[in-house]
């Protein structure tokens, strides 16, 4: 992967920043969801929010190549991906319960927005207190593969219980990385006492 992001970031910083690259693919994902998949446009959707999520390799790699790393910039970057996640399982809820006309999905894709969000505060607060969190199993990247499978499986004509089964395969995996986030703060902090 390094050897195709590499050089793709170094042609791109001529007069791009890297929070720039950042904050177009996070406006590429949010219109990719929101404009395709709770449409029921899953193919091209799929194709749209898959291009711009790659970015999120692309503006770290950029920034590390430039040495222009900074706290900003990893704010920025985890903030917009709650935003571009939100975007995707929120899609997906509207598209459930409209189109595709199936409440379990709908109510699965609320499920995993929601604990997708709470797998990423976990970690953020964890860090802001001092501790590593640096442990579960459905963090976005899994998370993110799972979905764009599905969506690419809808778009080529699969029944929407393929959504509804990878949406509850992402909610147990999202509940257990909490609870297995939770465990690890509590084991550091019994480690280190009050």
């Amino acid at each position: 992967m390094g050897r195709v992001v590499t050089p793709l970031a170094t042609g791109l910083r001529a007069g791009i920043t890297p929070d720039a690259v950042t904050a177009a693919g996070t406006v590429g994902v949010v219109a990719g969801a929101l404009a395709l998949w709770a449409t029921g446009h899953f193919l091209a959707g799929t194709a749209v929010i898959t291009l711009f999520v790659l970015t999120d390799v692309l503006d770290g790699t950029m920034a590390r190549t430039l040495g222009t790393t900074s706290r900003f910039g990893a704010w920025l970057d985890s903030t917009c991906d709650r935003a571009a996640d939100a975007a995707v399982f929120g899609s997906l809820a509207w598209w459930f319960a409209h189109g595709g006309d199936d409440s379990l999905g709908q109510a699965l894709a609320l499920v995993v927005l929601v604990t997708s969000s709470l797998v990423s505060y976990a970690k953020a607060r964890a860090q802001g207190l001092g501790f590593s969190c640096d442990v579960g199993i459905a963090e976005r990247t899994e998370r993110l593969v799972v979905v764009l499978a599905a969506g690419f499986a809808l778009g080529f004509g699969a029944p929407g219980t393929v959504m509804v089964v990878a949406l509850a395969v992402l909610a147990a995996l999202t509940l257990i990385t909490v609870g297995q986030r939770a465990r690890e703060v509590r084991r550091q902090a019994t480690l280190l006492g009050p």
